[in-house]
């Protein structure tokens, strides 16, 4: 696996999953993720629109808020 190097290789976002550190009544998740969502469109334009989960989890790891996992494609 090779280090990604430049945010120019990205050529697009693909996935993103955001898991939301939060209580069982909370159900407003996805407008947590939001921000993230806006922030990859205004960096990538329409190459940051993406398909998307939102989670709630009952903890994360050392008590993080948020956690994001996402796909890639990059160019070569």
């Amino acid at each position: 696996m090779s280090m990604l190097g430049n945010l120019n290789r990205v050529k697009r976002i693909v996935k993103v999953l955001g898991m939301v550190n939060s209580d069982p009544n909370f159900v407003d998740q996805p407008k947590v993720i939001n921000g993230f969502s806006d922030l990859m469109v205004e960096v990538f334009g329409d190459q940051g629109r993406h398909a998307r989960a939102a989670v709630g989890m009952a903890s994360l790891p050392r008590g993080q808020a948020v956690e994001i996992e996402l796909v890639v494609e990059i160019y070569e």
